[in-house]
């Protein structure tokens, strides 16, 4: 080997050390097999013992015939790697310098070692938790090399290139700048290493592979090892706030954000650090506003921790919290659900009060107010040196100000002795002017008292105990201050969470899951710092149980156990009573609604049995019944939660519940008595669905009662009779088996009772008996519908389907033909159709049929509704009008018959409950004879503008839910909603946005309605502002995103231009045109409208919008349709300032002037010097009128 050379060359695999290769190149010449080779590696062990390293030119086949049979035998490097590592440190720790000629140990041994554990980083897996003692390991080798071997230079150099090249390092190279820094003292690497981040430029950082994310995750992951260590050095990244990487910007700020939490923080800072915190503080709120989302989301992500932390200063808490309260309507969803974070950990770590609630904190305020105003004005008596004129010399000093300048800091002396400064009351410029003017308004008994101040006298001495009760009136003066301030403090901070949670609760319906969970999460620590309205948002969160995402759903049951179903107390029985309490306040004044999705949580409460459950049902049952003591709210509540929570032990005291709320004193509590039937309703809802069905005799006691109180209370004039009524009747239709007999004789028995009334004279009551009889007639008539249709209808479907069972175990197994129409299920579909028509055919004939009890009262109710000048009672027409619209559901007969009168109510009638009630009739009707109501479509839209604000909500509300459930056809008319998005009334508002946001989701809808809305709104006779247009059609034009959509809208929108005949239309097409997201081809589609707009361009109304499409797409085009949309300007400026006339003779002379050359060829002419002489009579006018200006 010593006489021959070789090359060497790095094989890119192991196999390429086995092929054959060039001349003079090495290759293994011989692959030994597993038998020889224990003899060989016995060999080179001898081998390298005596030869050293050497030795593996000679032996290289052995090594790799071992490495390729597995590498049994050989050291496991994976294994041994840790081991030689720890050595070299060992050994790097050491005095080695003598191993190299004068003592230096020389570059290339430093570069030998760093350079590998620079390639042991680069293992992609080096930073798995496997790999953690490695990676220690080779730190601690870097960080010997770095403090002992001059080597902190390169590994500067070397942790920036790590960072560009491979992005997962930047933990481990924040780990090992941390080591270097701390365990080495070397602090100085931090600061060069900050410089070379801070030193790249924004076109090093926007290049590819730049290692920008990899620079932000390092400084960030450094900054929470060794925040202190950045300080010094941290002036060195703030360039980076000013530039355009995003990611470098979240990394200075989280940086600031560390630094802030662990170091600046405390009350023990001195004015240095003080100083820091703020000018850091500072430029985390600018950057709240950042232009980029990510960065806006991270700084509000950075002061929730600052806050968590208790980090920030008590005088900033109001203005973050403002900041914090305007992010929560950006449009990233990120930055909100951030801005949401933030608010609760304002709350959840206020250092104010445990209750927030601004109502409760105004009168301690006041108070506390009164109280330092009153401890001022006796300290302004007592004190001898007083000035009333301090008003006065301010203003003079205000007009003084700009005339005297001086540097002279004047004082004065009191007779007391003590010399003040007047620079507490001023500014340095107002006090010197001021001071001579104070000075010398002195009055007699002021200059008397100064007198002796300015002699060489002594002052008098003080009597012993004088000055203690005046000390003792400052202190208290103080502590007043600084209790007053910390009541301003705290209602101001109330204040701003009752406006964040005013917008919070808007977002519980969000379609961005993760935004709905923050909403929630935030609506539970309000709630539980009793901050004012709080409980507005448990309550609206509630119907998100049914939501059909599982997380949503899952936040929203978590938040009820935790607020009310998670009590606190020494004993169970204590629990109980304040579970009870906490499920009966949320009870309270809650709407129907409310109550269903309670119950969907409360049953899911309830569904495991425990102790405390069965306290809860035991303190429920004592607080119904009345052992407990209690209010009718919390009797109420009780009766309900009971119904909720345990259904099988209501069901089996079915007599006691009776018994006490439908006992005799029941005409004092008609509430108690209805939500009692409504109990025992949704108990039996789920017993009445066995086959057979759950019903009892007709003569059951329950009934009996039910019967005699609705009819006893027919003339009474409770306010709360009718609701429990309806009520009684609904579970009459629920649970008896003849309901028709029992309803018809309840009638005859009320009817029977007011024509007594009346043969009896007795006037001042009966109109309203004739109302209860009235609305009486109405719950019958829809319930006994409701009955024929699902109950009998249900019946008839269970009697046949056993019939058909019945025959088929009749015929056998023998009988296995059958017919065609069995086979396709035509038997049971006609079948169906045949019960179905049976049922209509009922409700046709036989419900109004002469003899039947309901037929009586339907002249009457069309007399009452008919002459409402005869009828003047409330009372009375809103029951008339809402039992008619009952009647009018039994059959299309009865609509048809009495639809137009019901309009009339609807437009006619002077009381809002009345419209607002027909609205609704109308709306059933609707779904029930589409038909019929067709052609009435526009009068239901004409309620969008009614003048009272229930009716319109009413209306939005009800149109809403037939539009989308595609009951009715969404027409132009539909731009009556769009004007109620400018409702003065919110909620009416938020309707209308919600319609438009689920209309969106329908294929094309808007797409097609936009043309008609516009028409509309835009019509003169409608004299809307040009304001509220445009708002309105901002929000419309924004659910326009598809180009197509885009391109045709431009074309029908330029076309309406030519049937546009005001002014103000042009103007309000040009705005609709400019609204949109234009493109290349819209701008095509302008392009060839030219004809329909151009004329109209003289108008600044209609060229200022549509120059602004252009000015929009100059800013993002290429540079060919660049020129095009520059084309196009000109030739709207030039029409706008010229006049479409004046530009197309311009343009006609100037293709004759083209031509002209052409056709004259042979005998050149002068060219025409007209356009010359236009041009300088121009400019000769232009300046004789300059220099009549002068004169």
């Amino acid at each position: 080997f010593a006489e021959m050379s070789w090359d060497f060359i790095v094989p890119v695999s192991l196999d390429d050390l086995v092929k054959s290769g060039a001349i003079q190149q090495y290759v293994v010449q011989d692959v030994l097999s597993p038998k020889q080779l224990p003899s060989h590696l016995n060999n080179f062990k001898a081998a390298l013992r005596s030869q050293g390293p050497l030795c593996i030119l000679e032996h290289f086949d052995t090594l790799y015939s071992e490495k390729a049979s597995g590498g049994k035998g050989l050291i496991q490097w994976d294994s041994e790697r840790e081991t030689v590592l720890q050595c070299l440190t060992q050994l790097l720790q050491l005095d080695i310098r003598s191993l190299w000629n004068l003592s230096l140990v020389e570059e290339e041994f430093v570069s030998c070692v760093t350079c590998c554990c620079y390639k042991l980083l680069e293992n992609p897996t080096i930073g798995h938790m496997k790999n953690k003692a490695t990676r220690d390991a080779i730190i601690h080798v870097l960080g010997v090399m770095v403090k002992k071997y001059n080597h902190m230079l390169g590994a500067c150099v070397k942790v920036i290139q790590l960072l560009q090249h491979f992005e997962q390092l930047s933990s481990v190279c924040a780990q090992a700048v941390s080591a270097w820094s701390s365990e080495y003292g070397v602090k100085t690497i931090v600061g060069e290493i900050m410089r070379e981040i801070g030193q790249k430029s924004n076109d090093e950082l926007a290049r590819e592979g730049s290692g920008v994310k990899a620079f932000s995750s390092f400084l960030s992951e450094l900054s929470s090892l060794i925040p202190e260590a950045m300080i010094p050095n941290i002036s060195l990244l703030l360039t980076h706030l000013e530039g355009e990487s995003s990611s470098m910007r979240v990394a200075v700020c989280e940086v600031l954000g560390e630094v802030l939490v662990r170091v600046l923080s405390g009350d023990k800072l001195d004015d240095s650090g003080r100083a820091d915190r703020d000018r850091f503080l500072d430029t985390l709120q600018e950057h709240i506003h950042d232009s980029h989302s990510h960065v806006r989301a991270r700084v509000l992500q950075v002061y929730t921790r600052i806050v968590n932390s208790k980090a920030l200063p008590l005088c900033r808490y109001t203005e973050v919290m403002q900041l914090a309260v305007g992010r929560l309507g950006d449009k990233s969803v990120h930055v909100c659900k951030s801005a949401i974070q933030l608010l609760a950990a304002f709350i959840a770590h206020n250092p104010y009060s445990c209750k927030l609630s601004s109502v409760d904190l105004k009168k301690p305020l006041e108070k506390e107010t009164t109280k330092l105003k009153e401890l001022k004005e006796s300290m302004k008596e007592k004190q001898p040196g007083t000035y009333p004129c301090l008003s006065v010399f301010l203003l003079a000093a205000s007009l003084l100000k700009k005339s005297f300048e001086t540097t002279t800091l004047f004082t004065y002396t009191t007779c007391m002795g003590s010399s003040r400064s007047l620079k507490s009351e001023f500014s340095s410029s107002d006090y010197i002017i001021c001071f001579p003017l104070f000075y010398s308004h002195k009055g007699p008994e002021e200059e008397q008292a100064s007198e002796p101040a300015v002699s060489d006298q002594p002052p008098t001495p003080q009597k012993e105990g004088e000055k203690e009760p005046e000390d003792g009136k400052e202190n208290e003066l103080k502590k007043q201050e600084m209790l007053v301030q910390y009541l301003k403090d705290t209602e101001s901070f109330a204040l701003q969470v009752e406006r964040a949670i005013a917008v919070i609760n808007n977002m519980l319906y969000w379609k961005t899951t993760t935004v709905v969970q923050e909403a929630v999460q935030f609506c539970v620590t309000a709630r539980e710092f009793s901050v004012a309205d709080s409980v507005c948002g448990v309550r609206k969160m509630l119907p998100l149980v049914w939501s059909t995402d599982t997380a949503v759903k899952e936040a929203v049951i978590q938040a009820y156990r935790r607020l009310y179903l998670n009590p606190h107390g020494d004993n169970t029985r204590a629990k109980a009573q304040t579970l009870v309490d906490s499920l009966s306040e949320l009870m309270v004044d809650a709407s129907l609604g409310t109550i269903q999705c309670l119950e969907e949580i409360v049953q899911e409460f309830f569904s495991n049995e425990s102790a405390l459950q069965a306290s809860v049902v035991q303190a429920l049952w004592e607080r119904f019944s009345g052992k407990r003591e209690t209010s009718a709210l919390h009797r109420r509540a009780a009766v309900l939660l009971l119904g909720m929570a345990a259904r099988e032990v209501v069901l089996s005291n079915l007599d006691t519940l009776c018994s006490v709320a439908l006992g005799e004193k029941v005409t004092e509590d008609y509430l108690l008595a209805r939500d009692a039937v409504i109990t025992i309703t949704n108990i039996t809802d789920s017993v009445r669905v066995s086959k057979p069905p759950f019903r009892l005799p007709v003569d059951h006691h329950l009934f009996k009662t039910l019967i005699s109180l609705s009819f006893t209370g027919v003339v009474l004039s409770d306010p709360y009779w009718q609701t429990f009524m309806e009520q009684a009747i609904r579970l009459i239709y629920f649970l008896a088996e003849t309901p028709d007999q029992l309803c018809a004789r309840l009638l005859q028995r009320s009817a029977r009772l007011l024509l007594e009334q009346i043969t009896e004279g007795g006037e001042p009551n009966q109109s309203e008996v004739l109302a209860h009889l009235l609305s009486m007639c109405g719950a019958v008539a829809f319930w006994q519908v409701s009955h024929l249709e699902r109950s009998v209808s249900t019946e008839l479907r269970r009697r046949r389907g056993e019939k058909e069972e019945k025959e088929e175990k009749e015929k056998g197994p023998e009988a296995n033909d059958s017919c065609v129409e069995e086979e396709l299920g035509l038997t049971g579909a006609s079948a169906e159709d045949t019960e179905a028509e049976f049922i209509r055919k009922i409700c046709e004939t036989e419900l109004l049929a002469d003899g039947n009890m309901l037929s009586v009262f339907l002249p009457l109710l069309v007399k009452v509704c008919s002459s409402p000048g005869r009828y003047t009672h409330t009372q009375l027409t809103t029951a008339a009008c809402l039992a008619l619209s009952q009647y009018m559901m039994i059959s299309p007969t009865v609509c048809k018959d009495n639809i137009r009168l019901l309009f009339t109510v609807l437009e006619k009638s002077p009381l809002p409950v009345v419209r607002a009630n027909a609205i609704i009739a109308l709306g059933d009707l609707t779904v029930r004879f589409p038909n019929i109501l067709e052609p009435w479509t526009p009068n239901l839209y004409g309620r969008l503008c009614d003048e009272n604000a229930s009716v319109r909500l009413t209306s939005i509300t009800v149109l809403t839910q037939l539009v989308l459930k595609d009951v009715m056809k969404v027409k132009g008319q539909v731009s009556e909603v769009a004007v109620l998005l400018l409702d003065s009334e919110p909620h009416i508002a938020s309707l209308a946005l919600n319609f438009f946001n689920e209309l969106s989701a329908k294929d094309n809808a808007i797409y097609n309605l936009l043309p008609d809305i516009i028409s509309r709104l835009s019509d003169p006779e409608r004299g809307m502002k040009e304001e509220d247009f445009n708002t309105i059609m901002k929000q419309l034009f924004s659910y326009i995103t598809k180009e197509r959509q885009t391109e045709s809208l431009v074309e029908k929108l330029c076309q309406r231009f030519r049937t546009a005949k005001t002014e103000r239309q042009w103007a309000d097409l040009a705005v609709s045109l400019s609204l949109l997201s234009m493109c290349e081809r819209g701008f095509k589609k302008l392009q060839e409208c030219w004809d329909c707009y151009s004329d109209k361009l003289t108008e600044d109304a209609v060229y200022h919008p549509l120059l602004s499409i252009l000015a929009k797409l100059r800013r993002r085009a290429k540079p060919q349709f660049k020129a095009q949309v520059e084309e196009l300007e000109k030739k709207m400026t030039a029409v706008h300032t010229k006049g479409l006339e004046n530009v197309e003779n311009e343009e006609s002379e100037q293709q004759l002037d083209d031509q002209a050359p052409s056709q004259n060829s042979q005998t050149p002419q002068p060219p025409k010097s007209t356009r010359k002489t236009r041009g300088n009579e121009t400019i000769y006018r232009f300046l004789i009128q300059t220099l009549l200006c002068f004169f």
